[in-house]
């Protein structure tokens, strides 16, 4: 069974017409990418694929901490009481990581790279198991988001702070190649990177961007979802996407700021529908680390799309926040 969510538009999609669809491809951040458009008339695939990556090639230079020369790594190596001059993209990446950060209470923490190390999720050596309870409490005294100082695009190093942007430079680096498609004059597009999405306008036959919502493997046999992505991003956060496991306990990627460790929540993955796909990422990341309850309450407040997969007492337990509900009714 298949269920679908459609916007409340103020007017329809741009419909190209004529033309055919374009599919481009690439590589980043350690996964792939993939764009679907209706290509302005003087613009090549190769001219497209290549603006594509060169906007996406810019994010991975200034948030990488798998980069060694990135401003993230430069900032990350930093000694205590210096400055930093960060990009401007940089630099707006932070400001809405340190807003969501500041909306969810500390559930997204952009301040978290050196536990992200110690837990084997980031890009230095990791043994295979858990951490030392004393590591963990060394390392997790000189994270947190309110020790960050953002001057204007310079930030300051109090000492040991070390950024990780990977819970929303991916969503923003969807961001930057819509824009760049803007730029390029299309009008009709999907843009994909690594499961994160944004679509705008509609095919040439006027269907829209139809996309399926991700769903953890263990619930591939219930209700599919599709959403028609118009003005729409999407992004996923869940359990299963990484983890390692040690004498028979799995431990996932998404840490939980206030324990300093994998997540307990509950939840098994978090979808997020927001105009922009930067937002959708941060917010998914910081659902999934609440408990589902004040999970989906923080979303009705906040007016988010989300759906929330929790485990329960029999099996996988669905919860749609009120936006995401209304969309079915649309």
């Amino acid at each position: 069974m298949t269920r679908v969510l459609v916007p409340q538009l103020a007017q329809p999609p741009a419909r190209p017409i004529g033309g055919a669809v374009l599919a481009l491809a690439g590589q980043t951040m350690g996964t792939t990418w993939s764009v679907k458009l209706v290509a302005p008339p003087t613009a090549s695939a190769d001219a497209l694929t290549a603006m594509a990556q060169r906007a996406l090639d810019g994010v991975v230079r200034e948030m990488s901490p798998w980069e060694p020369l990135s401003d993230l790594s430069r900032y990350n190596r930093s000694a205590a009481g210096t400055w930093t001059a960060l990009p401007p993209a940089f630099a707006q990446v932070l400001r809405c990581a340190v807003e969501i950060a500041d909306q969810t209470g500390g559930a997204f923490d952009p301040t978290l790279g050196a536990l992200v190390d110690l837990w084997g999720f980031g890009p230095r050596p990791f043994s295979g198991a858990p951490p030392q309870a004393a590591d963990v409490a060394r390392v997790r005294e000189a994270a947190g988001w309110r020790r960050l100082v953002l001057d204007g695009d310079a930030l300051f190093q109090p000492g040991g702070l070390r950024l990780d942007l990977n819970g929303i430079a991916k969503g923003f680096a969807v961001d930057q190649v819509v824009a760049a498609l803007d730029r390029a004059g299309a009008r009709a597009y999907l843009v994909e990177v690594g499961g994160e999405l944004r679509g705008t306008g509609a095919k040439p036959d006027g269907q829209p961007w139809w996309v399926e919502l991700e769903r953890p493997p263990v619930a591939n046999e219930g209700l599919r979802t599709v959403v028609a992505l118009h003005g729409l991003a999407v992004a996923t956060s869940g359990d299963y996407r990484r983890f390692f496991e040690h004498d028979g306990r799995r431990y996932a990627h998404t840490l939980d700021p206030a324990t300093a460790a994998p997540s307990a929540s509950g939840a098994v993955s978090v979808t997020v529908l927001h105009e922009s796909c930067m937002r959708a990422d941060a917010y998914a990341t910081a659902l999934t680390v609440m408990a589902p309850d004040a999970a989906l309450a923080f979303a009705a407040r906040r007016g988010l799309a989300a759906l929330i997969l929790a485990a329960g007492p029999r099996g996988l337990e669905e919860r749609l926040s009120p936006a995401l509900a209304a969309m079915l009714d649309a």
